[in-house]
């Protein structure tokens, strides 16, 4: 191969990469389950807030959850790909918002932080292997700004600063939510590093 060759196929890979995480948010924000189920792979994992499941399984649970109403949106920002041979993994800024009542206001919640992905090339396909999504901050406003909102300072404390005010909006809708995810610093998001490098060299995803 040439060096030319070579860097076309790189790119083309790093395009592809990209395409396949903006397919992933547009197609699930729009209720394009078809669609959104060939982002992953057969073996492919989902480890959200309200979610940690296989890929199968997660969009089931996203397409009820659309049915019943539930209004969650995702927004991409910039990008990077580690890419080594036929795998990847690809950190993508994102914010989630979501909307809901919570003890009697309706709220919207903005989450900011970064798709951790651990991708495959099978069979000359991109896929998601699994999606760890890192939470690095959030904020709850009122949709209504002359609204009160009183929080149970309680419940906020049971979960990481990266995410407390989505993970009280997902509690009070009826979530178990999981109080261990990755954030921006600390031993969950530099284990997370550890197994994005295992992967690369051809370890497994978990």
């Amino acid at each position: 191969m040439s060096a030319a060759a070579g860097v076309d196929e790189a790119w083309r890979d790093r395009l592809a990469i990209r395409e396949l995480v903006e397919n992933w948010a547009v197609w699930r924000d729009a209720g394009d389950w078809d669609r959104f189920a060939t982002c992953w792979h057969a073996d492919g994992r989902m480890e959200a807030t309200w979610c940690q499941a296989p890929a199968a399984e997660f969009i089931r649970a996203s397409r009820e959850g659309w049915e019943r109403g539930v209004s969650i949106g995702h927004f991409l920002g910039g990008h990077s790909a580690d890419i080594a041979g036929d795998r990847a993994v690809a950190q993508t800024k994102m914010t989630i918002t979501q909307r809901a009542e919570v003890d009697g206001v309706r709220v919207d919640v903005v989450c900011t932080g970064r798709f951790y992905d651990f991708l495959e090339r099978r069979t000359g396909r991109w896929a998601v292997v699994l999606r760890q999504p890192i939470y690095e901050r959030d904020r709850m406003d009122p949709v209504d700004p002359a609204a009160r909102l009183l929080l149970d300072p309680a419940l906020l404390a049971r979960f990481p600063d990266g995410y407390r005010h989505l993970a009280y909006l997902q509690t009070r809708i009826g979530y178990a939510v999981k109080a261990d995810m990755p954030g921006l610093k600390g031993p969950e998001v530099e284990a997370l590093y550890a197994r994005g490098a295992r992967w690369l060299g051809g370890g497994p995803s978990d």
